[in-house]
């Protein structure tokens, strides 16, 4: 009796571990899927250039998740893209495309997703009741994510560009083309992003980190 219960302990963190990891895992796979799936949902603006939301899944992956398992997803979905699955914007594919004038942005998505998720921390259940302090952590953490969505892509652009033979690409240009006509679209994904971060960090926390509510739940006993 005394050998069958300390191996039933021994093995209760081992149990709580694996479970764990296959959470993550899930969760990792899940919101590659989801950023995926953005190739085929664009919303139009008027007299405006459509939202495109993969970056919007990209570094809302990061900031629920967390920037390890952010950058995982997107990691994942750059592969799939790299080889041949029809999954970058515009249904396209392959490492011509990540060579191309747009790779940089795509680049981006995977730093925007790592210090997206690095600024806003790993989701807590006590967030639940969010204070002013991680209000602006995730308000910081979604403007972090989208400026580094930006900062490989727009330099990658012009070398790219001026390596084709296109004269007169610079930051002028770049930026005209590649960032002023998206701040509209940006502007609302930000504001979405903030918000389903808000409302969806505790509930992603409870399977990640549910050792963390036990702690609270523990508190609260106390």
């Amino acid at each position: 009796m005394f050998f069958q219960s300390t191996e039933q302990h021994d093995s209760t963190p081992a149990a709580g571990t694996m479970k764990k990891s296959t959470l993550s895992s899930v969760f990792t796979t899940l919101f590659a899927a989801l950023i995926c799936a953005g190739c085929f949902i664009s919303v139009p603006l008027p007299g405006l250039v459509p939202i495109s939301i993969q970056n919007m899944f990209a570094i809302l992956s990061g900031v629920l998740l967390g920037g390890i398992q952010g950058a995982a997803s997107v990691g994942i979905f750059l592969v799939l893209g790299v080889l041949g699955i029809p999954v970058f914007s515009g249904m396209s594919k392959g490492i011509a495309v990540l060579a191309g004038p747009t790779g940089g942005f795509l680049v981006g998505y995977f730093l925007g997703a790592l210090f997206a998720g690095l600024v806003a921390g790993r989701p807590r259940v006590s967030e639940k009741k969010p204070s002013v302090a991680s209000v602006l952590r995730i308000i910081c953490a979604t403007l972090v994510g989208y400026i580094f969505n930006y900062l490989p892509g727009i330099p990658w652009f012009m070398r790219v560009m001026t390596a084709r033979g296109k004269e007169g690409v610079d930051l002028s240009y770049a930026l005209k083309a590649c960032l002023i006509p998206f701040i509209p679209g940006d502007s609302i994904k930000i504001v979405v992003t903030i918000l389903l971060a808000l409302a969806l960090r505790p509930t992603v926390a409870r399977y990640l980190n549910p050792e963390n509510e036990n702690r609270i739940l523990e508190q609260d006993t106390l």
